[in-house]
């Protein structure tokens, strides 16, 4: 598959300290092994590879930092803080010892079994936004070793995660971005045609309706404390289309472990966009197509008098007896504003 699809740049491309903006990827995928997950990166990036366990490697060393090529399972791993030192020395005896060897070898063997069933996945490092596009060899790679994505099966559910770094933490421009995703998910829902599966198992969950109906509100411009604080009452879960508990950990990493103490949640300053298939296999599918679906909710975002005038449309319409078909006038908005 030849890659055509010319990289858009957002609004703010740089940050508050004058540095480009960076962006993270998680690929999810099957057919292939984390190993050759990791052997297929270094072969693009370079860098050396580590074994951390039969089911998780890292490529270090390469340009952008550290890639990780693992199965897409806790269970397969050692525990979330647990190094192989502090499992090595669970006791210092021989019993200590064989306990520990015991514990990772379990590991392998669900890692072995669940390798049917659940995807592995590759994290890379963040990348400069307007180099995105050397991801772009990932993914011809993967196709070309036969890793199938979500519509090779309707048991797959796999998922093309972007973690966009943040260019401020304004909370007028936080929330500005956060309404605009609300008020364009039903659209890019509709232009990506989210795979089936992936619906019904709620891996990337709609925003509650009253949630939705608050935060396109004209008047909702909350001071960060209150935004972080509603976001969390009416989404205790990372189980949404943009997951914002990683960038609120960040921002508020005591309100965050207070309030949804799960260990998943990884603190930094980005967005963590959930909602894209991934889609490998699919011709003129690419990452560089899902980060230009995204720049339209930045692009949106910087329109406050849009924003409003949508934020009131939306409400209008939810009190509709018959509703109009919301990502019909999103597409409207988007074009003619």
């Amino acid at each position: 598959m030849k890659f055509t699809q010319q990289i858009r740049k957002p609004p703010r491309l740089y940050r508050t300290d004058g540095m480009e903006r960076r962006i993270g990827v998680e690929l999810e995928f099957a057919a292939l092994s984390a190993r050759q997950g990791a052997i297929l990166v270094q072969s693009l990036f370079g860098g050396s590879i580590e074994e951390e366990d039969p089911h998780r490697f890292h490529v270090a060393g390469t340009e952008f930092g550290a890639f990780t090529s693992e199965l897409d399972t806790q269970f397969a791993h050692r525990s979330y803080g647990e190094s192989a030192q502090s499992a090595a020395s669970a006791g210092e005896d021989l019993l200590g010892e064989l306990m520990g060897g015991f514990r990772d070898e379990m590991r392998r063997i669900y890692g072995d079994i669940s390798s049917l069933v659940v995807p592995c996945e590759i994290i890379c490092p963040p990348i400069p936004l307007t180099r995105v596009t050397v991801l772009e060899a990932l993914v011809s790679a993967l196709n070309e070793a036969g890793a199938e994505g979500t519509r090779t099966s309707p048991f797959y559910a796999f998922g093309a995660q972007l973690n966009p770094e943040i260019a401020t933490d304004d909370p007028d421009w936080l929330t500005a971005i956060l309404k605009a995703y609300l008020l364009v998910s039903d659209w890019l829902r509709a232009v990506m045609e989210i795979d089936a599966t992936r619906r019904l198992v709620a891996f990337a969950d709609p925003f509650p309706a009253a949630y939705v109906h608050k935060v396109v509100d004209p008047g909702y411009w909350p001071g960060i404390d209150s935004l972080i604080a509603d976001y969390i009452a009416a989404n205790p879960t990372r189980n949404r289309e943009l997951d914002l508990l990683p960038l609120m950990a960040w921002l508020a990493p005591d309100v965050v472990s207070r309030n949804v103490p799960d260990p998943r949640i990884k603190s930094r300053p980005a967005f963590h966009y959930r909602l894209p298939d991934a889609n490998l296999g699919v011709p003129d599918w690419s990452l560089t197509l899902e980060w230009n679906r995204w720049c339209v909710v930045e692009q949106l975002a910087q329109n406050r008098a849009t924003l409003d005038d949508m934020g009131r449309a939306y409400q209008v319409n939810r009190a509709r007896i018959l509703r109009q078909n919301w990502a019909l006038k999103a597409s409207e908005w988007l074009v003619l504003s």
